[in-house]
């Protein structure tokens, strides 16, 4: 996401790290960067010149005892990028919770709706979605499909007109779920007629939480749309989507912040786990290519559920972790998304210069195991070890998967050093964190091992 903007933000940050002197000429050039760069990205202009200026005044003519002018300059800029992008709003899940989705057409409000209720129903919430968008063809159809994929309840009325004898039908069943997220109109533009609709929705569903679905793309007109939903129907917060396009999306995150009106989530992608609370703090870290393992684990809860993590441990404890096991795993990194994204959220390697080739070999090699295991029969599942021990039955499966040789020992060997990567890890607490001190005998004893 930002790919521009990051690769210009690295660059300037590593131009004032690096520099020996920092003269006018050199802050000048620093400074036409980052501006070129925040415009590029969409911010808006008298903000971009603002930022510059305190960068130039901190630069050459302010003096701070103790600290170096780079170091000062770095903090400066890491501060005002950070002021650009609002402040930090956690959502709360309390007892009862009803979230009012608005938005215009064409946002990913539908979408966002089924992602919100996958991130909440896979962290222990029970979850159903309304549908209450009347006017948009198939709205409530949409809603329904996505919902069922998910295996999330949805309540929709096609055919009905009338927003409110939906939510009147189905209230006493809504009783029973701790959140509900409901789906409003949408329009063309904010309208007359379309803040009227949702202020009755509102008086009558009592929402605990008011969202605005805005797309990255918008462009300078997000202020206004933020603005203008804010003080028409007290949004609570801003759900940013289709960050993971080729979409500018400062101006959207900036004009947020702007108006005083958080983001609260960003969708990064089509699939369900492709939503990411929105941390200020994180996000900048992952733009300047210092990674953001919040989000990472995120992910990874998002497309594990909880009972499968403890299914493994409790087969670990028993030793009875299998290849089938391990393909379980596989298709869990998939879902997560593709290594280049994920390669963003782990520090120390957001500035990595990892080949796109490299990345793209492991993916390709990934899913190789994944035939070969299909290939094998359950004994050899189960039992792998005796693939090494028969090597006939290696090139069976190689030739039944369209494989070779070496990728089954190398899938083996990978097998065999999860297995014992995964039992050492007794100590791991619960949210899927380690504690350091294990985390780094881990590193110590497998970093050498681990291979692209």
């Amino acid at each position: 996401m930002l790919d521009k903007l990051s690769n210009a933000l690295k660059k300037t940050t590593d131009k004032i790290a690096n520099a020996i002197f920092l003269d006018k000429n050199l802050v000048d050039q620093i400074v036409k960067d980052l501006q070129r760069a925040l415009i590029e990205a969409d911010v808006n202009v008298s903000l971009v010149l603002e930022i510059s200026k305190k960068i130039k005044q901190a630069a050459l003519e302010e003096r701070i005892k103790g600290i170096e002018k780079k170091e000062h300059v770095i903090k400066l800029l890491h501060d005002e990028l950070l002021n650009l992008l609002g402040e930090k709003r956690e959502i709360q899940i309390q007892k009862k919770n009803v979230w009012l989705m608005l938005g215009l057409y064409g946002q990913g409000k539908t979408t966002t709706i089924s992602k919100l209720a996958s991130y909440y129903s896979k962290r222990g919430s029970r979850v159903c979605a309304v549908g209450l968008d009347v006017h948009r063809p198939a709205a409530a159809e949409q809603l329904k499909q996505l919902c069922d994929k998910l295996n999330i309840k949805s309540f929709i009325l096609p055919g009905e007109k009338d927003p409110k004898k939906i939510w009147k039908k189905y209230k006493d069943e809504i009783e029973d779920y701790g959140l509900v997220i409901i789906d409003s109109a949408g329009r063309d533009a904010l309208s007359e007629d379309l803040i009227e609709e949702i202020k009755e929705i509102s008086k009558l569903a009592k929402p605990t939480e008011t969202f605005l679905v805005m797309s990255a793309d918008v462009g300078q007109t997000a202020k206004k749309q933020a603005q203008t939903f804010k003080d028409s129907v007290n949004i609570t917060g801003v759900i940013i989507t289709k960050m993971d396009s080729t979409a500018k999306a400062g101006g959207a995150l900036t004009a947020c912040a702007e108006v005083k009106a958080p983001v609260v989530f960003i969708g990064t992608g089509e699939k369900a786990s492709d939503l990411e609370t929105f941390d200020p703090e994180a996000f900048l870290s992952r733009l300047l290519g210092m990674g953001d393992l919040k989000a990472l684990m995120e992910k990874i809860q998002s497309v594990v559920d909880k009972d499968k993590i403890e299914e493994t441990q409790k087969k670990l404890q028993e030793g009875k972790f299998t290849l089938r096991d391990l393909q379980t795993q596989l298709d869990s990194m998939e879902n997560i998304g593709s290594l280049d994204k994920l390669v963003g959220m782990i520090p120390g390697l957001g500035k990595a210069k990892i080949p796109n080739e490299a990345m793209q070999v492991q993916q390709e090699k990934v899913k190789r195991w994944k035939h070969a295991i299909n290939s094998m029969t359950q004994v050899e599942i189960e039992n792998p070890e005796i693939l090494e021990k028969e090597t006939s039955r290696i090139q069976r499966v190689a030739k039944g998967s369209g494989t070779s040789t070496s990728d089954i020992r190398m899938l083996i060997k990978q097998y065999k050093m999860l297995k014992e990567m995964m039992s050492s890890q007794a100590k791991i607490v619960e949210g899927g964190e380690l504690d350091q001190k294990t985390m780094m005998k881990l590193a110590k004893k497998f970093g050498r091992r681990m291979r692209m």
